[in-house]
């Protein structure tokens, strides 16, 4: 039974509707970083942040910070946050409900007369998704101090990164790494099916899965497709189909198993592409997604397998399986993880430990404090699209979720002989 809340729906509704109206008319619901609407948003959320008492400021890295100063100068820093910036012709709720919902926390505190020991500081992030410049979670890698300098230098038409950075008030040239942070928090929509599914009112996140991209060249022989017998063919699409079936199969097998697991053959790439030539090449990249390291070797092992099987039945090359990107699996803090669980059970909400698909800037926060995350459900788990919806009830519930957590996180911490792990900041 779920307990009277006491965060404002009201609040939350009206401030995510008001962000959903800041969009390109004709493509719902597009709020790029680095654009002129992306910064109408910002200026939006400035507004929202002062008149909720909090102090804001732009970072080094282009975080638009408000800061609401504890009772212990020098404790340092609870934070919640997520990002407001959207894909092209997004949702409403991805990124935004997890900074409308750190601001809710905020402003309740206010309402309660609540003073926290620690700094609480409430994050919008620069382009967390895939931004103009080809590259993504710009703000968090900066304020872990991982952002690579020769970014810097990359270009959206007469653009540069480093020139994009200037144009939302941050200092390419200064570094923007964060040591006081001493707990992050993030709530995101599922964006997927799971608590919809199980009718569960929060995910609590024991870990953002790693990311892997492979690359996979197979080449056979272009052949008239009227005149070349069936049986005497080399056709790379054939062979290219086999393995992708032999995808799905490792794949599914894999996700049967304890901790997530996804395997997609994203790009697809055919030459000559033409009607009637037998396909000569065929260029595939895989993107797995995979929450347990061995789970990952298995994959690249058997596809191994498969490649070279494939390879004998069919007479094409198939060069190796090529890694091009490897991002391991980040394991959230447990400590961080129990006082979500202790906010879901003190506000009467059902939950279940589950990982992350999908990337976020607590993965890059992990890196130098102990993270956490929760989940609210989305309806049929759609995300990335302009019918993504999360209810206003779920935003709340998650809000208070969040409360409950750094009401405890603070206690703890405050603690001048309990550290909340000893610095690895894994689970």
């Amino acid at each position: 039974m779920r307990q009277n809340l006491v965060v404002d729906a009201t609040r939350i509704s009206a401030d995510i509707e008001a962000l959903a109206a800041i969009t390109e008319p004709d493509r719902p619901y597009t709020r790029r970083a680095f654009t002129p609407l992306f910064l109408d948003g910002r200026a939006y959320l400035e507004a929202r942040f002062k008149s909720a008492g909090l102090e804001t400021r732009i970072d080094a890295s282009g975080n638009l910070i408000g800061r609401r100063p504890g009772k212990v100068p020098g404790l340092g820093v609870l934070m919640l946050g997520s990002h407001s910036d959207t894909v092209p012709e997004g949702g409403r709720f991805d990124g935004v409900a997890g900074v409308v919902a750190a601001l809710e926390v905020a402003r309740s505190l206010g309402d309660r007369g609540i003073a926290l020991a620690h700094d609480l500081e409430i994050v919008d992030f620069l382009a967390e998704e895939v931004s103009i410049f080809g590259v993504s979670c710009i703000g968090s890698r900066g304020m872990a101090g991982l952002r690579p300098p020769e970014w810097l230098e990359r270009r959206a038409g007469d653009l540069t990164l480093e020139e994009g950075l200037t144009l939302v008030g941050g200092e390419p040239h200064t570094s923007g790494a964060r040591s006081d942070i001493r707990a992050f928090l993030e709530l995101h929509i599922e964006q997927g099916p799971v608590l919809e599914t199980a009718r569960l009112d929060i995910g609590v996140v024991t870990a953002i899965a790693g990311i892997t991209r492979i690359e996979i060249i197979v080449q056979g022989r272009a052949d008239h497709a009227g005149t070349t017998p069936m049986t005497a063919r080399q056709d790379a699409l054939v062979a290219a189909a086999k393995l992708v079936l032999d995808i799905q199969r490792l794949g599914l097998e894999l996700a049967a198993t304890p901790g997530h697991f996804a395997a997609t053959v994203g790009e697809f790439e055919i030459e000559p592409n033409a009607a009637n030539v037998v396909p000569s090449r065929v260029r595939m990249l895989l993107d797995i997604r995979a929450e347990q390291r061995e789970d990952l070797d298995h994959f690249q092992r058997q596809l191994n397998s498969a490649v070279d099987a494939v390879g004998r039945e069919t007479g094409v090359m198939i060069a190796a399986p090529r890694v091009i990107s490897d991002n391991p699996a980040t394991p959230m803090d447990r400590h961080v993880i129990e006082a979500l669980e202790t906010g879901c059970q003190t506000t009467g909400a059902t939950y279940r430990r589950m990982a992350s698909g999908a990337g976020h800037d607590a993965a890059f926060m992990a890196r130098i404090c102990p993270a956490g995350m929760v989940f609210i459900p989305c309806a049929g788990g759609r995300s990335h699209t302009p019918v993504e919806w999360a209810e206003t009830a779920d935003i709340a519930l998650g809000s208070a979720v969040l409360l409950e957590a750094v009401l405890t996180l603070d206690d703890q911490l405050a603690s001048p002989t309990r550290e909340i792990d000893d610095g690895t900041h894994t689970d």
